[in-house]
Parts: C-alpha cells; structure tokens; sequence
C-alpha cells in the first residue's frame, strides 16, 4: 500500500470515527442522523474553540451561523406570509390564502434554540408554519423574542407573552379572521417551555378575555432544579442534544455567570430554603415505572442561597412551569405533549403529563420510542414527517 493510500485510509478511518455514534437499532436513518450531528457537533466544537480563545461568546457564533439557515417571508401559492410587529416583537403571520366561509382557527408558535439561538424566519420553522397553516386551514403566528445572552429572564417570556397579548387582542383576531374560540398555542423545547409558562400566566391575567383552547407542546425543558432525570444520565452524550449543552442554556438563559452552570452540574444550585420546591420535579413519584428503570433518587445536594438571589430566575415558575401548583394546573386547557426516548428532557415532559393529569386535565401524551430531541423540527428526517403529521391530525381534532 502507498503512503497516499495509507493517508487516504487514516483519514477514512478517523472521520468515521468522528461520524459514528452507536445507536439503538430502532432508530430510523442512523446514518443520516449521524451526518446532521457530525455538522451540529463541528459547529459547537468550533464555537466552542472560538469561546476559549476569548473572541466571542459561544452562543453569540451559533446565533451567526444559525442565521445563514434563515430565509425571506415569501409566500407561496398557499399561504400568505408576512412579518409585522406585535407590541414591538416580531412575528411571522401565515395565512392560507384559499378562501374561508368562517373564522379561521388561529395558532400561536413559539421556536426552539435554548432561549440563546434560532428565530421564526430559520428555513424549518418556516416550513412548519406554512404546512400547518395551509393543511390545519388556519392562522398561524410565529413569534421571535430577544435571545441570551444580550438578553436573560425574564426578557424571553416578557416578549412571548406580550406578543401573545396582542394576538388575543379581538380587534387583531378580527383582522386576520381568527375564530376567537379556537386558539391554540405550541412551541418546541425552549419554545415549548415559553408556550407552557405563557400558558399559565394568562390563567391569571384578568385584562384578557380570550382564553386558549389548547395547548401542543413539544419535548418541552420545564424545570432547571434536577438535571440528574433518568433521563439526562442515560442520555448524557446522546446525538444533537447533550446534557452539558442543555445545563448551558439553562444557565445561560439566567446569567452568563459560568458560577450557575457549575452549581447545576454538581446539583448545588438551589438552596435548602427551597426544598420545598422538589416536590413538584421528584420523578420518584411523577414518572411512570418503566422509566424509572431501576435509576435510584438521590435526595438533592443543597448549595448556597448565594446564587438563588443573584439569579432566581431559575425557581421561578416563569421559567420552570412544573413548579406550578395543581390549583394553577388544573386550570390549564386541553393538552398535547410530545416526548421522545432519546433525549434528556424526556422526563420534563413526562412529569408534566403525570402532574396534569393528577390535576384533571386532559391530557394526549405522544411518546415516541424511536425519537430524540430534534426529531419534531429536522424536517430532512423522515421521523420529522411523521411527527408533524401526527401533529397536525390532532391540532385537526382539538383545535
């Protein structure tokens, strides 16, 4: 063999091994799955690098090349899409251009991006508003916010929820031809983290008069106390979202304080003061047994109330709605949660349906065992399909 081939052979072999990811086997298009996290993972690895050398924040250099995935408001021959500014936040309106005998239903999406990265105009969001738009027959609204870490807690919830204020505002439902009666609200991760908190603010807002019908959220992150789940130990290191990546953005969404991030890793960042607050996330009790899967809970190792009131962004309810208690859930409309197998807020979104549930809400829980944290919104995978179909069938029923 020549030196050239040997080379050639060396660097086959390495980049597979940059590549390749064991996967479980009922994973659908591993390999294409392996390529996106290998694209994802070189992207962080480089901000990352970027970071330490001390040339800028790795948030802010994911934020630059998530906007070159970012395209125009375009319509096409199905719906109408503009960009307009709700109470100075903006948002992107899709509306079916077929014409309509009644009131439209309306819905109100909020993306995903760990509060630090992404917008409604990045190319995958904006398909998943046109599609919904066009095959729900419905109004659909997707709203931007201020992103960290310029921008912390609760500046994110503030821009969603005064955005969403306005939406339900009837002179702004008239306009667009939105039946009052029929909204809903969705979002994924981040976003659906910010749909669920809204979701409980308006419970209590007496100034709005329209209330949600639904509410869809998708492998929602809902609680920054415990981020020792099952399962964020069993999938620590898993494609696309690891659970380093994902105590960043909770912390980040905070404080760039790297002090928090830390705390959180070694599960000394809530005060004994707030003890009382674990009771809502102890998945002891809150996760069904199969997922439980003989993991052990460990009683929490109480910090300092040094970072709880410099940052007590992380237990508040605005940030983390599983704190809520169950006279605030039990008010809470019909509900639609996604969780998937692989992915480390998979116990956030499962403790969530258990405590509703418990607090007579009606609740349809989509668990999908092939699926991780993406799956709903890489809209090249085939399970990406899939999961919106199922999505929209139930925005069809309940909406």
């Amino acid at each position: 063999m020549g030196r050239k081939s040997l080379y050639l052979l060396i660097g086959g072999i390495l980049i597979a091994y940059y590549i390749y990811t064991p996967l479980s086997d009922n994973i659908e298009e591993p390999w294409r799955l392996m390529w996106i996290n290998a694209h994802l993972k070189t992207i962080e690895n480089l901000a990352t690098f970027v970071e330490l050398l001390g040339l800028h924040h790795i948030m802010d250099s994911l934020k630059v090349v998530w906007s070159f995935y970012e395209v125009p408001p375009t319509s096409d021959e199905n719906v109408t899409v503009t960009e307009t500014k709700f109470n100075n936040i903006l948002v992107r309106v899709y509306v079916p251009k077929r014409k309509s005998e009644v009131l439209r239903r309306g819905l109100f999406y909020i993306h995903g991006g760990g509060w630090c990265i992404g917008s409604a105009a990045v190319n995958d969001y904006d398909l998943l508003s046109r599609w919904t738009a066009d095959r729900l027959d419905a109004v659909v609204i997707s709203t931007n916010y201020r992103l960290a870490p310029k921008y912390h807690f609760p500046i994110q919830f503030e821009d969603v929820y005064n955005a969403l204020r306005w939406f339900l505002r009837k002179t702004v439902l008239a306009k667009y031809g939105v039946n009052p009666e029929r909204i809903g609200i969705s979002g994924d991760s981040a976003g659906g983290n910010l749909a669920a908190a809204v979701t409980q603010q308006l419970l209590d807002d007496p100034d709005v008069k329209i209330k949600l019908k639904i509410q869809a959220l998708i492998y929602p992150a809902l609680q920054p106390l415990d981020v020792d789940l099952p399962s964020y130990q069993e999938n620590s290191n898993f494609l696309l979202l690891s659970k380093s990546l994902m105590v960043r953005f909770w912390s980040e969404y905070f404080t760039t304080d790297r002090s928090l991030e830390k705390a959180m890793l070694s599960r000394q960042h809530v005060p004994v003061e707030s003890s009382h607050l674990f009771k809502f996330v102890n998945w002891s009790s809150l996760l069904p047994e199969r997922f439980i899967k003989g993991h052990v809970y460990n009683n929490p190792n109480y910090g300092s109330s040094e970072l709880a009131k410099k940052y007590p962004g992380f237990l508040d309810v605005r940030a983390a709605p599983l704190l809520a208690d169950d006279k605030k859930l039990h008010s809470l409309p019909l509900t639609y949660v996604i969780t998937c197998q692989y992915d480390p807020l998979r116990d956030d979104g499962l403790m969530y349906v258990t405590r509703l549930r418990n607090a007579g809400v009606q609740v349809t829980h989509n668990h999908v065992e092939d699926g991780f944290h993406g799956a709903f919104s890489i809209l090249e995978l085939k399970i990406s399909h899939r999961l919106i179909n199922q999505y929209i069938e139930w925005l069809k029923e309940n909406l």
